[in-house]
């Protein structure tokens, strides 16, 4: 079935609007912490008590009052009221002790230990709510959950995180050539955006194999690749129309025109076209703002700096565009186009608003990066 060539480009922002409309956040659920990593936090209890919830050693050492040691030195060893309790990092420290000294601060002649150094209260030692007062939230919602926040969880006591992991269906139209490797980025971006991806195979490029691929997926969003263009064997718009979805397609998008978007019930489906810089575009701009609203996910980070040169772009388009990070600033490798090896070089990427011809050198850009670190 030949699909139709949209006659007008909807504007990236208004297709957005719409399938925020209809749906939200999803339910938070409660995922073991090793499976909850990358995944967006919901909202953590307080901290039923401080951490620590007693005084602790920070050193391997002996567990002293510092009263009993003043004055000690190598010189002048000062006898201990009784023998010290010898504790490690993280061990509790004695009812009465208040610092720790390393071992060789410490000497036994016979049945008497005796200090050869002196100590202030607290030294060697992590207090009572030192690292944590009670009522206090540890992660932060609405962030993706990092090595150092499972860290956090775990000094907590806690065995699971509230997160929020929306169901992701990715259902690939075959290519008429067999290639899957769009399919395979897409499931990788949306895995690492904190989603769960069930990923399917239509069973042909023809309406009712695309129809029946949509009928049998359960999900929160739903994302297909191929099959958007205005060939002979472009079938996913048409199947989405079939289905009572509704399309929106044509996007005010360059890269990525013949992408389209639905509300198939309350589920909002994006479809990326086949050509890998189309969809990496329509995943940017489309996808990934649509999966952070359902997983609840604040701003992204975006990197400020200055633009080296400038950024001429069309009226009416919103334009993605592919930045290098150098001493000078953002320096452009390709606007509205994607070609593999400005993919390779680039560290961010920037989409310029519809409404701007572009940026002008020197003006501060906000733009998201491509590589961590």
């Amino acid at each position: 079935m030949t699909q139709l060539r949209p006659a007008f480009l909807t504007p990236i922002d208004d297709v957005l609007a719409r399938l925020r409309a209809g749906c939200g956040p999803v339910v938070p659920v409660a995922l073991p912490l090793d499976e909850s990593f990358g995944c967006v936090a919901a909202a953590m209890a307080p901290l039923p008590c401080a951490l620590p919830a007693r005084a602790v050693a920070m050193i391997d050492g002996w567990a002293l009052t510092a009263a009993d040691l003043t004055g000690a030195s190598a010189y002048t060893p000062v006898p201990l009221p009784s023998a010290p309790a010898f504790v490690a990092v993280g061990g509790s420290l004695p009812a009465g002790c208040d610092c720790v000294l390393e071992d060789s601060a410490v000497e036994r002649v016979g049945p008497v230990f005796q200090a050869l150094g002196e100590a202030i209260p607290g030294q060697g030692v992590r207090r009572a709510g030192e690292d944590a007062p009670a009522g206090q939230t540890l992660i932060q919602q609405g962030r993706a959950v990092t090595l150092v926040d499972l860290f956090v969880a775990r000094q907590a006591g806690l065995a699971d995180l509230s997160v929020r992991r929306p169901r992701l269906a990715l259902i690939d139209v075959p290519a008429s050539d067999g290639s899957t490797a769009t399919a395979d980025l897409l499931v990788a971006l949306a895995r690492a955006a904190g989603a769960q991806v069930l990923r399917s195979r239509a069973g042909g490029r023809d309406v009712a194999a695309v129809m029946a691929a949509l009928a049998a997926v359960e999900a929160d969003v739903v994302l297909t690749v191929g099959g958007t263009g205005a060939g002979p064997g472009d079938a996913t718009v048409a199947a989405l129309a079939a289905a009572g979805a509704l399309p929106v397609h044509g996007m005010a998008l360059q890269p990525g025109r013949s992408a389209a978007a639905a509300l198939h019930g309350r589920v909002p489906v994006v479809a990326c076209p086949g050509a890998g810089a189309a969809a990496l575009a329509a995943w940017w701009t489309l996808a990934e703002p649509i999966l952070d609203w359902l997983a609840g996910r604040g701003h992204r980070r975006r990197v400020v700096r200055p633009l080296v040169r400038k950024i001429a772009s069309q009226i009416g388009l919103t334009e993605v565009v592919l930045l290098r990070d150098t001493s000078e600033g953002w320096l452009p490798l390709a606007v509205g186009d994607l070609p593999v090896a400005a993919l390779a070089a680039a560290d961010a990427w920037v989409a310029v608003a519809p409404g701007s011809e572009g940026h002008a050198a020197g003006e501060a850009l906000a733009a998201s990066p491509l590589r961590a670190g």
